[in-house]
């Protein structure tokens, strides 16, 4: 049901370099809509997460901020501001991968959903252990970098 959209989000993520590696994907009626990655660094810009990104990005192509019937698929549990982003573009289901303990907003930290009362249907842990490899990775070698 979700595979190819979320291996398509996962391989997309392993693509990016300078940023922590997100990526997510819209589609619709089991076609893609959007898809774009983290690319804070790149445009030093504060809020293009990848779940923002794609947002405007399916906005345009279906010519309205409401994303009734969407589904999204991000490899790591979106922050509050990508969560409200999310809720309020009524996207109908969101999958994710990564768990965020730290700043997740849908499970793990808060739940915005709840606290909205949305009916956003949300699946999370999808390839659970590749997208933590992806970002443990990302991490690590950024450490690294920083010591040398």
């Amino acid at each position: 049901m979700y595979d190819n959209f979320f291996k398509l989000a996962l391989e997309e993520a392993k693509k990016v370099k300078n940023d922590i590696p997100v990526c997510a994907v819209i589609t619709k009626d089991n076609e893609l809509i959007s898809i774009a990655v983290n690319k804070k660094e790149e445009t030093n810009k504060t809020t293009a997460h990848a779940e923002i990104l794609a947002i405007e990005e399916a906005n345009k192509k279906l010519n309205s901020w409401r994303l009734e019937g969407c589904e999204m698929f991000v490899t790591l549990e979106p922050c509050p501001m990508c969560a409200w982003a999310v809720i309020n573009s009524r996207i109908e289901q969101l999958y994710f991968g990564s768990y965020d303990v730290k700043y997740g907003a849908i499970e793990s930290a808060i739940n915005l959903v709840k606290l909205a009362n949305s009916k956003l249907k949300v699946k999370g842990g999808i390839y659970e252990k590749e997208c933590d490899k992806l970002l443990k990775d990302y991490f690590e070698n950024l450490r690294n970098e920083r010591k040398a």
